[in-house]
């Protein structure tokens, strides 16, 4: 379940540099940033209409009868080998279920009867194919196989309503072309995959925001993408033909033997955050890349993202790569920022999808949520013109207090790209701004100027050609305030 995380009040500073992970829960904090709690493809944050039972469940409980009239089940790591049947006394209610880290390679023929299941994880599991009953469930709308050992997907397997899919991590080849027929898909994560290609069909998806192809075997990024009238959140780093792109910053780096490791701070999918401290006295945070896969891509790509992206005064501060772990492990250094700053919103939740949840009553003056927009664009334009796209510009990933700079974080989903491709891939993150300035749009608390109503709605248009690029964001933004 994704929830607000508590910053402790030890070390607030290095905890909020830890881009991307999990931090201690403590009272009086602001929600994580970065990733969410958890594994990203079991998000059980729940909205109005969703169930909101985080707790984990056991068999001996399903058995007798004490999980009656439950909307939620969870049973991750339960020593299954076999779907249990107890499961259908759940049909009348059951909307969301979750049997990841069991040795499944199989689902009943009769799952359809679980008429009400809304989502189902089976990460972690013993599959090699994508069950074909999936796709006679009517409800399905988020399938989640992280992890599985998948190797095929067969055609049937992908109900029409599905939005959600998340397939990283296994050895797939190929999709089947049949996937354009999920019109509402909305969200796909394909990371840490054998894929070669992608089916055109797939642009025939026109719903389709949130796209994950790191760590693939793609030879060359399909043209239609740059064309598909949602597309706002893209990672494709890791494949083969952006390789030559993925080099290291030269410079000198941070010996490991010259820092002092003190407390951990949190673990997320990526790596590990530590407060450190150098032998000069200087303080800082340092993260150690676990180098296993992540929903994003390769936590390699991100170091490489962090150190590429140069300074800015709206990116959250990166001091450098630390050389000499025991372990060879990727290390990077950050600076402790304001501990003013806090995450603008929390990440999507299971109802959401793709859009970042806030909290109840948030509301913003006219003022901050132009300052807010405007350092995030100048990050966005900055990031573009070193060739490398965000990947993942959202709410969740930005620091923000009135009257300091909000800065930018994350890189898990960065991906770099070639000056001819550009503009085109631009114009996708415009969209990623566009619904983030709407976002901030629907919570001002004072009338909105109609030139900032025109700039969401260029930033959102559906012919991505014709979206405005950030320098001229800027410019707009400038006049409106």
């Amino acid at each position: 379940m994704e929830l607000k995380r508590r910053m402790p009040s030890a070390a607030p500073l290095a905890a909020r540099a830890a881009i991307g992970e999990r931090l201690p829960s403590k009272p009086h904090a602001a929600f994580r940033f970065g990733q969410t709690w958890g594994a990203k493809n079991r998000r059980l944050t729940l909205a109005a209409g969703w169930a909101t039972d985080a707790r984990m469940h056991t068999l001996e409980q399903l058995r007798s009868g004490a999980l009656a009239g439950a909307r939620v089940l969870r049973l991750p790591k339960a020593g299954l080998s076999e779907f249990p049947r107890e499961i259908f006394d759940l049909a009348p209610t059951l909307e969301v279920l979750d049997l990841s880290g069991n040795a499944l390679s199989a689902l009943p023929d009769d799952l359809p009867r679980l008429e009400k299941l809304r989502v189902l994880f089976c990460s972690d599991t013993l599959f090699t194919e994508l069950p074909p009953v999936l796709g006679l469930c009517p409800g399905l709308t988020q399938i989640g196989f992280k992890a599985a050992r998948l190797r095929t997907v067969p055609a049937g397997a992908l109900p029409q309503d599905l939005r959600w899919l998340t397939l990283t991590d296994n050895a797939i080849e190929a999709l089947p072309p049949e996937i354009g027929r999920c019109h509402r898909l909305q969200k796909l994560m394909l990371a840490g995959n054998r894929l070669t290609g992608l089916p055109p069909e797939l642009a025939n998806c026109t719903r389709l925001e949130l796209l994950r192809l790191s760590a693939n075997r793609l030879t060359e990024r399909p043209a239609w993408l740059a064309g598909m009238p949602r597309l706002s959140w893209l990672a494709m780093a890791g494949n083969p033909f952006n390789a030559g792109l993925e080099t290291a910053v030269p410079g000198a780096a941070l010996a490991w033997d010259d820092l002092e490791l003190h407390a951990a701070l949190g673990e997320g999918a990526s790596g590990v955050i530590h407060r450190a401290t150098r032998r000069d006295g200087m303080p800082m945070v340092v993260k150690v890349f676990k180098g296993a896969m992540t929903s994003d891509g390769l936590p390699r790509n991100e170091m490489l993202a962090c150190l590429n992206a140069g300074a800015h005064p709206n990116l959250v501060p990166v001091i450098g790569r630390v050389d000499g772990h025991p372990e060879g492990r990727d290390v990077l250094a950050m600076s402790l920022i304001d501990p003013a700053l806090t995450p603008l919103a929390g990440p999507p939740s299971l109802d959401s999808c793709t859009r970042d949840v806030y909290p109840a009553g948030t509301r913003f003056s006219l003022d901050h949520a132009l300052h807010i927009a405007m350092g995030v664009a100048a990050a966005a334009r900055h990031l573009h013109a070193r060739g490398l796209l965000h990947g993942d510009l959202y709410a969740h990933n930005i620091l923000q207090a009135p009257g300091r700079p909000a800065m930018l974080g994350d890189f898990g989903g960065a991906s770099f790209y070639a000056p001819g491709d550009g503009p085109a891939l631009q114009r996708l993150e415009v969209r990623a701004f566009g619904c983030l300035l709407q976002e901030l749009v629907e919570r001002c608390d004072a009338a909105v100027p109609e030139d900032l109503t025109r700039l969401v709605a260029a930033c959102l248009g559906k012919v991505p050609a014709r979206r405005p690029l950030f320098e001229e964001i800027e410019i707009r933004l400038a006049a409106i305030s």
